[in-house]
């Protein structure tokens, strides 16, 4: 899922890194981020309208985090399981064309019973 070939592979990059090196150092931003930087350069961006900042601090606070903070992916999962249901998806992430697959709401069960996120299972092509 996502936006161009070239966007699913630079969320699968990332998200495989911080999967399998859950102590990799994270930045807290609100709007474009390292995931926005493959966002395809023949669609019209959204990164940086003002409901991706506000969604952005909505979630932030909800973390109990702050912008700027540098802390593990380990303990960014720490903070998801202590303060994030999976029901809250559907209020955090509304607007978001990809919630109603529920795959995010499945991360956070995961992470908050304690168990590791799952590998991307790719298709493959042939």
């Amino acid at each position: 899922m996502g936006y161009s070939k070239e966007f699913c592979e630079n969320m699968t990059t990332v998200y495989e890194e911080l999967r399998q090196k859950p102590e990799t150092m994270i930045r807290i931003v609100l709007g474009p981020d390292d995931l926005c930087a493959a966002f395809p350069s023949d669609q019209e961006a959204h990164c940086e309208n003002r409901t991706v900042y506000q969604h952005d601090a909505e979630i932030v606070t909800k973390l109990g985090l702050q912008v700027e903070m540098e802390l593990s992916w380990s303990e960014i999962c720490r903070q998801v399981a202590d303060r994030v249901k999976p029901g809250d998806i559907g209020h955090l992430c509304a607007t978001c064309r990809w919630e109603p697959y529920g795959v995010c709401a499945e991360g956070v069960r995961l992470i908050g019973e304690g168990g590791d996120l799952p590998p991307v299972i790719t298709k493959k092509e042939g």
